[in-house]
């Protein structure tokens, strides 16, 4: 019992540190400023002269706004958008191509945060946008092209606060600040209980059975054995859960700048157990076509992360 309770008690105190004093100030930053720029209208300005661009890979409108929250907001951020879409009329095909695209990028609730770790900030967005339009057009165009490509009249209009005045900004600062404090909070018991799992197995030797059961496959392949822990937790548990682990492997000096930048676009991005359920629960046919979006964003990960290894 006295091991349980020292796990629990180092695993709070981790995810407590992590969240209040690492996510919940750069996510005040980045949400203020995006949530200006979106009551100001720069966000409409650069959507509307995107959308022409990027409509050959399948996307929308919307579709271009919800790359701009994932990688500006958070991984929860596009799941408004994500909704928006399927009650305005979207089609299946475009929906799907959506989901692909945010399940591929990476997410700023863990890139921002982790720039703190030696996180490499312009290479990680430059390949999230590649991996997110490479998923976007391998499931438009491959995976999805099955599904119906019937809309409906689309409204494509951004409904959002407007700050013409000091205190239409100070609403939208506020409104941004207590979203950023629900994300932060809203981390905590997923932080907690991911790194007591992630301790425990570490701690009865479970982490180092699986690391020597997958070495005779990693060392050929050229992959560093410390990934396997941070792997398996963001795999299972999310990109905020990996992020913990990465920053006790980093402080115990176990994984490098190097390696971290290395593996960045393998461990950064939605497609995980708690990505997937948070954003099919947008609605009915979002969920519906989530499997092609996988896919899809399984070929856009595999191009970040070759061009990622490519650049370190």
């Amino acid at each position: 019992m006295d091991i349980l309770i020292d796990i629990i008690l180092k695993a709070g105190r981790t995810a407590v540190d992590l969240s209040l004093f690492v996510l919940l100030p750069v996510m005040v930053v980045m949400l203020s400023l995006m949530r200006l720029l979106e009551a100001r209208g720069a966000l409409d300005w650069l959507v509307a002269r995107l959308t022409p661009a990027l409509r050959p890979f399948g996307l929308t409108g919307l579709g271009v706004f919800a790359a701009l929250q994932i990688n500006f907001v958070s991984f929860a951020a596009p799941l408004a958008t994500l909704t928006m879409m399927e009650q305005r009329g979207t089609s299946d095909r475009h929906l799907a191509a959506t989901l692909a695209m945010v399940f591929a990028m990476a997410q700023a609730n863990v890139v921002f945060p982790m720039l703190t770790m030696g996180l490499a900030f312009g290479p990680t967005l430059v390949f999230s946008l590649l991996g997110g339009l490479t998923a976007a057009a391998a499931t438009y165009y491959l995976f999805g092209r099955r599904l119906s490509c019937a809309e409906a009249t689309l409204d494509e209009t951004l409904h959002h606060p407007v700050a013409d005045n000091a205190k239409g900004v100070l609403d939208v600062i506020n409104r941004a600040g207590a979203e950023a404090f629900k994300i932060a909070i809203g981390a905590i018991p997923m932080l907690v209980l991911s790194l007591v799992a992630v301790t425990a197995l570490k701690r009865f030797g479970v982490i180092d059975l699986i690391t020597a059961a997958l070495a005779p496959l990693l060392g050929p392949a050229g992959i560093d054995p410390v990934l396997v822990l941070p792997s398996l937790t963001k795999y299972l548990a999310g990109g905020t859960a990996m992020m913990g682990v990465v920053d006790d492997l980093r402080r115990a000096g176990q994984l490098s700048v190097e390696l971290l930048n290395a593996s960045a676009d393998f461990l950064i991005s939605p497609l995980d157990l708690v990505g997937v359920a948070v954003l099919i629960a947008a609605g009915r046919r979002v969920a519906a076509v989530w499997k092609p979006a996988a896919l899809g964003a399984c070929i856009g990960i595999a191009l970040r992360t070759l061009g990622h290894l490519t650049w370190t």
